[in-house]
Order: structure tokens, then C-alpha cells, then sequence
């Protein structure tokens, strides 16, 4: 087995994020070429099982790339492929979330000079009630536009939102994850500075809805109360459990893409219910697993306006041969779907509304050639719906996170397609 390593973190931080042992962002091999490495010198080889997985992939259909499906239907229209397209993606999700009745309810709010912080809890399905943040700005002519800002995959599990949102605590792997990957900066408070109303939730298997009462993970438990080694070990297990955890979505027939899709789109609905946002005129945004719930919600719900992914970009190929076992993870799991169409393919998804991708030359979790078609491919696609100026690609001199500078593009392209 590969040995692993992470980069960028002090001690702390590489033993909190390294005892999950799953998908934390800067996971390598401990020696890479001088350049990132390429397709042409694979490092995630299934061993003497690397030629089964080759022949299914290679006899898979792949008819709904947008290339492929243009070969075969010459005179189809964009509009025609993204119906077929979105029906796939849709199918492949296998989720129901039943009736729309979020019941929303305000629960806390405080005033916090530039905006206010609100605590508000909705169904996202007659199962579940979900807590989350919503921050409004200030001293602003409502209605503003509505940000949905999703949290990443990699780093302490027992955190979701609060990775981005201040809820008026702190941990030290929260401090530090933030100054890693966002140059110590909550992303939700500078969305809120720019005029948007901002709403966070935990992903499925993270912050509140890690699950408790199973491995003597207290029912009551309050991860803001951990020491680092308490916390080391908690990180580690949560880990553990989370192949349990897909397998019982499995069982209950459905993805964890599939789960997490609806309720980021019920956070669309519940924004439309309050008379601050302007419906019309909504973005999504997130880093790494955020940045792939962003690309599926953009994909699939023709409300998204503007998209800003950061840190998940390449082409399934690619990832396959260079970084499986870095990157791929429960979020990635859609059967029926990667044997017929590929990773920008959700992006093309999204047009005509606006959508800018970012992923860092310095991101050790993709190797270049996969950016590079991946770009190519997207701005194809546009091009093809008659959007062409609605994309953007930007590739930075940076690693694998959300800093000052993508803060600021991604700031300038949501004020210009959401404000502009």
C-alpha cells in the first residue's frame, strides 16, 4: 500500500486530519515526479486486477459526453443532450425526498454590526429536520441575492458548517483547518460582506449529523469540548465508520450524492421562503467535496444562477490512473453514470448560467492534463449552448484550498452574473 502524506499542516493538524485516514485534501505519494504526475506514469493501478477494470472501462458506452453524443446526433441541440443528461445524473442518484413541507423556523438570530447570524432549522424530507445557518447582510436594499455555500470533504468530521461559519466558537483543528485552506478566513461572513444572503449546512456524516450512540460516541456529544487527542481519536473513528454509513444508504436505496443533492436544494427552497433573497438571482460555491456538490447542484437545478467550484476538476480517466485513492470519494459513487459520461460533463450541465471552475496548478490531488481537458471540454460545451462567455476556468499558482486570491475571482464573477 502506498504511504501517505500531508502537506502544509503543523503537527497538530497532521495528526487530526491524518487519523480520518480517508480523503483529506493533500493525501500523496511520498514521491512524485518533478512535474505533477502524468497519465503516462500511473500511480493508483489495481495490481494484477488492473486489466478487468480496464476492459469494462473500455467497453463502456460513454454516449452522454457531450462530444460523443454530439458525433452521434448532428442535428441535436444542446437543450436535448442536457435533458438526457440531467435525467441520467438524476436516475443514477436513486433518492425520493418526498413532498416539499420545509416548516421552517427561525431559532436564534444576533446582530453582528455587519449582518445578522441566524440559527433557522427545515425538513429536507418528512424524516429529517435539519439545522443550518443563514447569514443576512446589513444596511443593504433587500432582496439581495442568496448564496448556497457548501463546506468540503477533507478535515475534522465533527465539524460541517462551522468549518466556514463563525458560530461564535472555536476549536483548534477548526482554527487551524481554516488558515490552511482559507488563509484563516470564514468563507460565509466574507460572502456575507459582499452582499449576499449566505446559508450552510452539514453535509451527511458531518458536523450534527455524524452518528452518535454508535461506537460510544455520546448521544450528547459537543466536539467544541475535545482536546486535540480526544478529538485525534473521535476523527479516526467517524473515519471508520464512514463505508458503514454508505452501505446503510445502500440498504435504504439510495447515494450519498443522492441525499446531499436534495437537501442543498432544499436549501434553495428555503431561501425562496424568505422575502430577503431574490429567487432569481441565486449561487452556489464550495471547496473540494463542496466544490463537487456545487457542480451537481448547478448540474441539476436550473435555479443556480452562478457557480463558483474550487478544488474538483479533472476527467474520470485521468483520476482513475493518477489519484482514486486520494480523491474519489462516497460523494463520487454513481453507477449508471461515469460509464456514460465524464466529470465536466456536470459542468456542461449548468449552462447557459454561469459557471467558473477552479482548480490550482499546485493541487497535488489532480494531475494537469486532467484540468486541461476538463477545461477544454467545458468551454466546448458552452460554446455549443451559446454561452460561451458564461465560463470561466482559473487556474492559480496554488494548492488544494480557497485563499484570498480565489476568494477575490470568485467574488468578482458572482457580482458580475449575480449582480451584474
Amino acid at each position: 500500500m502506498q504511504r501517505r502524506k500531508f502537506i502544509k499542516t503543523s503537527a497538530i493538524g497532521s495528526a487530526v486530519l491524518a487519523s480520518s485516514g480517508l480523503f483529506s485534501f493533500q493525501q500523496a505519494p511520498e514521491t512524485l515526479p518533478a512535474n505533477l504526475p502524468s497519465i503516462k506514469n500511473p500511480l493508483n493501478l489495481y495490481g494484477s486486477m488492473e486489466s478487468v477494470i480496464e476492459g469494462i472501462r473500455a467497453n463502456n458506452p460513454m454516449d452522454l459526453t457531450v462530444a460523443n453524443w454530439r458525433k452521434k446526433n448532428p442535428r441535436g441541440s444542446f437543450k436535448q443532450w442536457q435533458t438526457e443528461a440531467r435525467k441520467c445524473l438524476m436516475d443514477a442518484l436513486h433518492y425520493n425526498p418526498g413532498p416539499l413541507n420545509l416548516a421552517p423556523k427561525v431559532i436564534s438570530k444576533e446582530d453582528r454590526g455587519t449582518h445578522t447570524f441566524e440559527r433557522i432549522a427545515f425538513n429536507t424530507t418528512p424524516w429529517h429536520r435539519l439545522e443550518a445557518y443563514l447569514l443576512l447582510p446589513k444596511n443593504v436594499k433587500y432582496p439581495v441575492p442568496g448564496i448556497v455555500a457548501l463546506h468540503e470533504w477533507g478535515g475534522p468530521m465533527c465539524f460541517g458548517k462551522d468549518r466556514i461559519a463563525n458560530s461564535g466558537r472555536d476549536h483548534e483543528v477548526l482554527a487551524e483547518h481554516r488558515e490552511i485552506y482559507y488563509n484563516g478566513i470564514y468563507l460565509t461572513e466574507e460572502l456575507v460582506k459582499q452582499g449576499y444572503a449566505v446559508i450552510v449546512i452539514d453535509a451527511h456524516h458531518f458536523g450534527a449529523r455524524i452518528p452518535k450512540g454508535i461506537d460510544n460516541i455520546p448521544e450528547d456529544l459537543d466536539p467544541f469540548t475535545l482536546t486535540v487527542d480526544e478529538y485525534r481519536q473521535l476523527q479516526a473513528k467517524l473515519g471508520s465508520l464512514l463505508y458503514y454509513g454508505v452501505r446503510q444508504l445502500n440498504w435504504a436505496g439510495t447515494t450519498w450524492a443522492g441525499l446531499n443533492y436534495f437537501d442543498d436544494s432544499r436549501c434553495i427552497d428555503y431561501l425562496a421562503t424568505r422575502p430577503e433573497v431574490d429567487i432569481k438571482r441565486i449561487g452556489v460555491t464550495g471547496l473540494s467535496g463542496g466544490g463537487w456538490r456545487t457542480n451537481m447542484l448547478a448540474a441539476l437545478d436550473p435555479r443556480i444562477k452562478a457557480s463558483v467550484s474550487v478544488g474538483w476538476m479533472t476527467t474520470g480517466d485521468m483520476q482513475q490512473h493518477y489519484n482514486v485513492r486520494g480523491a474519489i470519494g462516497t460523494f463520487n459513487l454513481l453507477p449508471g453514470v461515469w460509464n456514460r459520461m465524464d466529470i465536466p460533463d456536470l459542468a456542461a450541465m449548468s449552462a447557459p448560467n454561469a459557471c467558473m471552475i477552479v482548480v490550482g496548478t499546485e493541487d497535488i490531488l489532480f494531475p494537469e492534463e486532467g484540468k486541461q481537458q476538463s477545461k477544454a471540454a467545458i468551454k466546448e460545451a458552452f460554446d455549443w449552448a451559446g454561452a460561451g462567455n458564461k465560463t470561466s476556468f482559473y487556474s492559480p499558482a496554488a494548492p488544494h484550498n480557497y485563499n484570498k486570491d480565489i476568494q477575490e475571482k470568485a467574488f468578482a464573477w458572482l457580482e458580475k452574473n449575480l449582480k451584474g
